[in-house]
């Protein structure tokens, strides 16, 4: 049996004495999309940080495809195969549009089909437009295609998406959530971290909901949608239009 994508199991996580993260247990399926839900406060950034290295578990194992990754550098992960979009997208602002693609340009160990300039500017055909512009200069959505662009040249195993439609406009919103579509279709193993539970549920096969840090639900995407008693408990919205 083919080991999960990515996996889990009872992680604990601090910030100096505070315990953020209890017992985080959750398994991604290869090829599979999932939404990682939750107020602010929640946890999903710190539960991120811990995957991609920034931050280390305290206690608990995180595998991927089946190869132990906790304590880890973030450098030696992300050569692993995990890719970041970080909050915040974090692009150099300096650089060109096509700078900051190269930059981050990485073989990856199981790409069949490897990403690379021309693949990122035939799913953000905006990027080709700008491709000498200087990053600093480009609007919101631009800076988010931009930061997607750049984590898929590392050609990730696992791409871990944080937020990536916070701040931008709807149009802008429904072009990142057809993109993140296009790397499921295309086998992508990725985790999503969104506010927008409407466009999660519509990308997600796979849920998580914390709370406080705790692990509230794992399932399917599809339960969520039809509860609307967890999703006011966990989530404070009333449904999901």
């Amino acid at each position: 049996m083919a080991p999960d994508a990515l996996r889990l199991d009872n992680v604990d996580a601090f910030y100096g004495d505070s315990h953020i993260l209890h017992h985080i247990s959750f398994a991604l399926r290869p090829g599979g999309v999932m939404a990682l839900l939750g107020r602010n406060g929640a946890g999903k950034t710190t539960c991120i940080s811990t995957i991609i290295g920034f931050l280390k578990p305290r206690n608990g194992a995180i595998r991927l495809f089946g190869e132990a990754i906790e304590g880890l550098s973030p450098e030696r992960i992300c050569r692993l195969g995990i890719g970041l979009v970080p909050q915040g997208r974090r692009i150099f602002a300096s650089l060109t549009v096509r700078e900051n693609l190269m930059v981050a340009k990485l073989r990856g160990p199981t790409a069949s089909i490897p990403w690379n300039i021309d693949r990122i500017y035939e799913l953000f055909p905006r990027l080709r437009e700008r491709h000498a512009q200087i990053a600093g200069t480009l609007s919101g959505g631009e800076l988010q295609m931009l930061a997607i662009g750049r984590a898929l040249m590392g050609n990730p195993r696992v791409l871990l998406l944080d937020e990536p439609s916070e701040g931008l406009a709807p149009l802008i919103v429904a072009e990142v959530s057809r993109a993140i579509a296009r790397l499921k279709a295309e086998g992508q193993s990725i985790i999503l971290v969104e506010q927008n539970l409407k466009l999660a549920l519509e990308v997600a096969d796979q849920a998580v909901i914390l709370n406080t840090g705790r692990c509230a639900f794992a399932g399917s995407a599809r339960e969520i949608h039809d509860n609307e008693e967890l999703i006011a408990q966990n989530l404070g919205v009333v449904h999901v239009h």
